[in-house]
């Protein structure tokens, strides 16, 4: 039996979507989705590694990843906007009373860019490096068990988002995928814009580079055997390492399609009349600390340190309202208990606790050293804000400048000074609440009490862990802030998840009309020229 189950951060009521539904009818009226075009696509990242095990967990990186992985690889089931869960390379699942055995159906017929079917030992051999320690999975004829020592009843949230993608590893080392693209070779002609019609000629590949590189283009071409169907788009340019203005400029002017946008630029990008999109927030910056120095170990220098801190203007000044004051360490739309946490700033008692505290500690021959961990310009501001919130109540901070590599360098070597405090950024990946708390606690040692069960995905449970772990004040959650995306005038059915997903294989351009006399060249027909229904294999996503 499949299970289509709901979950509340994605309810939508009848009214908006009786609502939806009648403006999608309309628009479908007045314009049909065509086949053709490059979509032209300018992401900041500089490198993408379409290699889930290499993956850094919450790393900012590690979201332009899975954004480029989606477009060539699938998952076992998916997650749409309303909650529900879809079948995808697994067509039904079902699981014990425990929740601890979980049978998942491969779906027959699919095959990998490579022309290799797709077996329950692929799916297996994809799953088990990236499942937690406390899973196993084993193929049985078509399908797959994946068997858990604890109860998993969060198994579908985990296997439908973050990096649990099926993939086929060849000997070479290249991962292929069952997904609507393949990643191929930069057109001969180069460059955005070098595709924007149909039946340009184009290079091809059936391979999946793990590891791109730095600069320069990734190119994916639209898979003809995709299970799902051909998407619309011929292909998909990526660009990468392209500077936040740049790429404004560059949609703006018609070079570019779709751009991802920081937060200080909307809106200006919306004065501009920009078509703009933004997730849910996805992303916390926060601060932790580290013994490396004896100040930041003191309980009560942090919660003076926390007090300090003016959270609302970060949000409403620094990033012009295109942020959230954060308390929690998840976000209210995936945990739904974060507004039960308060961001209150209180200078004076941040004064009182200080005054209280030893002279030697974060005082001028010894400050307090932070660290600014992520790159670009959000982070140093954000850092250079802390710093002045905690000088306001006598707390010395040091900002200690994140190391610039230099030209040719294969690494950048560490600072030499050791920070007692972090400013740090993580990237939500779960769609389940757990998973997503275990793996921030797993990455900065965040130690729980023996008796805490870490496998409860109880609300009520999670809400306690995450307190216990807040009201020892090692991290400091600061803002959490949404993605946000520029559109261009060409782009339709932008039909992204909240959580961050794209789904460009949903995506059409609305190219120029080809003239008449170039019909009347090819001999096509007027019946011929028409838009065709989207092939679509049985059992497949409509």
């Amino acid at each position: 039996m499949r299970f289509i189950e709901s979950r509340p951060f994605a309810a939508t009521s009848l009214l908006s979507l009786a609502t939806l539904v009648l403006l999608g009818l309309r628009a479908t009226a007045a314009t049909h989705p065509r086949y053709g075009g490059t979509l032209r696509v300018e992401v900041h990242a500089a490198s993408v590694s379409l290699d889930p095990r290499e993956w850094q967990a919450g790393s900012l990186e590690s979201a332009t990843n899975q954004k480029m992985a989606e477009l060539v690889f699938e998952r076992l089931v998916a997650l749409d906007n309303y909650g529900r869960f879809q079948p995808a390379l697994a067509t039904e699942w079902s699981h014990d009373g425990s929740n601890k055995r979980w049978r998942f159906l491969i779906r027959a017929g699919v095959k990998f860019s490579d022309g290799a079917a797709l077996g329950a030992e692929d799916v297996v051999a994809a799953l088990h490096p990236l499942l937690p320690a406390t899973a196993q999975i084993s193929a049985s004829g078509n399908a797959i068990v994946i068997q858990s020592s604890v109860p998993a009843p969060d198994l579908l949230e985990q296997l439908a988002s973050g990096r649990y993608f099926v993939y086929r590893a060849l000997a070479s080392g290249v991962l292929v995928g069952t997904g609507p693209f393949v990643l191929g070779e930069v057109p001969i002609s180069g460059g955005p814009g070098a595709e924007r019609n149909p039946g340009s000629s184009r290079s091809q590949t059936s391979g999946a580079r793990s590891s791109p590189g730095a600069g320069g283009h990734l190119y994916f071409r639209a898979s003809e055997e995709a299970w799902s169907g051909r998407p619309f788009l011929d292909g998909i340019d990526v660009t990468l390492g392209v500077p936040p203005l740049r790429a404004m400029f560059d949609v703006q002017l018609g070079k570019a399609d779709l751009i991802e946008l920081v937060p200080e630029l909307v809106p200006r990008a919306r004065q501009a009349n920009l078509r703009v999109w933004s997730s849910e927030p996805i992303t916390m910056y926060g601060l932790r600390f580290d013994d490396t120095q004896v100040a930041a170990s003191d309980v009560r220098l942090r919660e003076a340190f926390s007090l300090s801190l003016d959270r609302g203007t970060m949000a409403n000044v620094l990033l012009q309202k295109q942020a959230e004051p954060a308390a929690a360490l998840l976000p209210q739309w995936l945990s739904g208990y974060a507004f039960l946490f308060g961001v209150d700033t209180n200078l004076e008692r941040a004064k009182e606790l200080r005054r209280a505290l030893p002279a030697n500690e974060a005082a001028g021959a010894a400050p307090l050293r932070l660290r600014v961990d992520p790159a670009g310009d959000l982070g140093k501001l954000l850092g250079e804000r802390v710093a002045v919130n905690a000088r306001q109540a006598a707390i010395l901070v040091e900002l200690i400048a994140r190391p610039v590599p230099r030209a040719g360098a294969a690494t950048t070597a560490p600072s030499d000074s050791p920070a007692g405090v972090h400013l740090f950024a993580w990237h939500y990946s779960s769609l389940s609440p757990r998973a997503e708390l275990d793996t921030l606690f797993a990455a900065y040692n965040l130690t729980e009490p023996s008796a805490v069960s870490a496998a409860n995905t109880d609300h009520e449970q999670l809400y306690a862990r995450e307190r216990r772990v807040l009201e020892d004040r090692r991290v400091l959650p600061l803002i959490v802030e949404a993605e946000f995306v520029g559109l261009g005038a060409s782009v339709r059915d932008w039909m992204p998840r909240r959580w961050g997903e794209w789904h460009l294989e949903e995506v059409w351009l609305e190219l120029p009309e080809p003239a008449a006399a170039d019909s009347r060249n090819t001999g096509t027909s007027a019946v011929e020229a028409l838009p065709q229904p989207r092939p679509v294999a049985p059992g497949a996503k409509p």
